[in-house]
């Protein structure tokens, strides 16, 4: 079944006309930013948007502030026809597709810098990447202007840290995040899945797999440091080298947790092969919901 294309902006004013008009008429505006190369996991964002509000708006970006020297920007995968065609199949109001020149003009010096949060986890290994999303995600809302603004939860660090940048700047915008999606033996999706080979791809639902176990270790009261090194142990043995970081924080700070009294997340950064993957389950005290 063919979709009519659905409007597309390169610019910011035209954009702006646009959301007026929803936003005069009464209608809720939901921004659903990525950078491209979508997959499930962004649809489902796009779904739960529709939920949410009665325009939805997408954007898609590769941020190059986001990536560091040695990260794969480059090569980091772009399909701007079929993205387009899958917006419009998920029946999304408006595609925004800036240019790096406009984002980005001649002389542009400010950066956000969200302390405490980008430190530790991802931020230990990617420095300057929060930095570079905290901007371009404030940009992205100002430019916008929607009333809410959705974030998978696999990017849980990413989440946190949009989360307090728009509090912090008294951004007139709601952050919601949405449960991340998974393949049926619960690889998180992801854009970088592509880059697997099929030895690791059969490798790949491990991570989650240890990451479960070890939020299960704690639901049942279990301590940080046995559940963490026989969790390590199991990601080497299936394959992922190096593991970043493999760790239990709070749920709302990320502050490093010995033991579940409250909200936790398990969170991980591991490589197989020349693929970095990342994932996280939420794991809760015993008789916490």
């Amino acid at each position: 079944m063919s979709h009519a294309p659905i409007p597309r902006f390169t610019a910011v004013a035209p954009l702006r006309a646009e959301v007026s008009g929803w936003r005069r008429a009464g209608e809720r505006v939901v921004l659903v930013p990525t950078m491209g190369a979508l997959h499930a996991g962004h649809l489902a964002l796009m779904a739960r948007a529709k939920e949410v509000g009665q325009r939805v708006v997408a954007s898609i970006f590769v941020n190059p502030t986001q990536f560091g020297p040695n990260e794969d920007f480059s090569r980091y995968p772009r399909d701007t026809a079929t993205d387009l065609s899958l917006l419009a199949q998920a029946g999304v109001d408006a595609a925004y597709l800036p240019e790096v020149s406009g984002m980005y003009p001649e002389h542009f010096s400010t950066r956000i810098e969200v302390d405490g949060l980008t430190e530790g986890l991802c931020g230990a290994y990617r420095p300057g990447h929060f930095s570079g999303v905290a901007t371009v995600v404030t940009k992205l809302l100002n430019q916008v202007q929607p009333d809410i603004a959705l974030f998978g939860e696999k990017d849980f660090q990413q989440l946190l840290v949009i989360r307090r940048a728009v509090r912090d700047l008294d951004l007139p915008v709601e952050i919601q995040g949405v449960p991340t999606l998974r393949e049926v033996d619960g690889l998180a999706l992801s854009s970088r899945n592509r880059y697997l080979d099929a030895d690791e791809r059969a490798r790949a639902p491990h991570l989650q797999a240890v990451l479960a176990r070890i939020g299960e270790g704690l639901a049942a009261g279990g301590h940080a440091g046995p559940l963490l090194a026989e969790g390590r142990a199991a990601l080497k043995a299936a394959g992922f080298d190096p593991v970043q970081y493999l760790e239990i924080r709070d749920a709302e700070t990320l502050a490093p947790v010995e033991r579940a009294t409250r909200p936790v997340r398990v969170l991980a950064a591991a490589y197989l092969g020349r693929t970095r993957l990342i994932d996280n389950v939420p794991a809760n005290p015993a008789g916490l919901a």
